[in-house]
């Protein structure tokens, strides 16, 4: 532990940029010598974490992840036939782009079963997969909901995901996948590119640039 003068001030900046991490100014301050045999100092013991702590803290971020989900439980949902084809395109998204991903050319680098969910576990299960898609750069992913055919209300799900995968600003487009797939019971999702996503492509971009220069 270093002493300082009283004399002495520290002043630290920090910069917020949406793009980057936090970064903070240099620390100033007038040279300061170490303390001799005489100086004290503290020692500070590591805090245990104990399996109460542990669970409260799990807990607790579990509270924070479900208090920013925002697909709504009480709206009504629009029920969809267990055989419809579901469809959603946003504006911008191209023709070919939408094409590929509804006759299943992209590569599926997560899915999701709902199988056995409650509609409210779908709700949570759907938000997390979606947000984790996007946090770790996934374009398409697949989520599995069922047909729903022979139930007293069926498809429930999946008229659930229909209503809730428009609700995602990060979603440009989804549709019922092929069958082998699992057809009418399952719906391709193409997510669009995370900030940092976008920025790491640019930068390879312009690594390979330099590199045939």
């Amino acid at each position: 532990m270093s002493s300082r003068t009283s004399g002495e001030q520290d002043n630290c900046k920090g910069s917020v940029d949406e793009l980057r991490t936090d970064q903070f100014g240099d620390l100033f301050g007038e040279p300061v010598e170490p303390l001799g045999d005489k100086g004290a100092s503290l020692l500070r013991s590591p805090v245990e974490q104990t399996p109460g702590m542990l669970i409260r803290r799990s807990a607790a971020e579990s509270e924070q992840r479900e208090e920013a989900n925002f697909l709504d439980p009480d709206t009504y949902i629009q029920p969809v036939d267990p055989l419809e084809v579901l469809a959603f395109q946003r504006p911008g998204v191209q023709h070919g782009v939408y094409k590929n991903l509804r006759m299943g050319k992209y590569e599926i680098q997560s899915r999701l079963d709902l199988h056995r969910h409650t509609v409210e576990q779908a709700r949570r299960a759907l938000w997390v997969f979606i947000s984790g898609c996007q946090q770790h750069g996934v374009r398409c992913g697949l989520v599995t909901h069922g047909k729903g055919e022979g139930r007293e209300q069926p498809a429930v799900l999946k008229s659930c995901v229909n209503h809730w995968l428009r609700q995602f600003t990060q979603i440009l487009a989804f549709h019922s996948a092929q069958k082998y797939h699992g057809g009418s019971g399952a719906t391709y999702v193409l997510i669009k590119k995370s900030a940092e996503a976008r920025r790491n492509t640019g930068d390879k971009l312009d690594q390979a640039k330099r590199s045939k220069s």
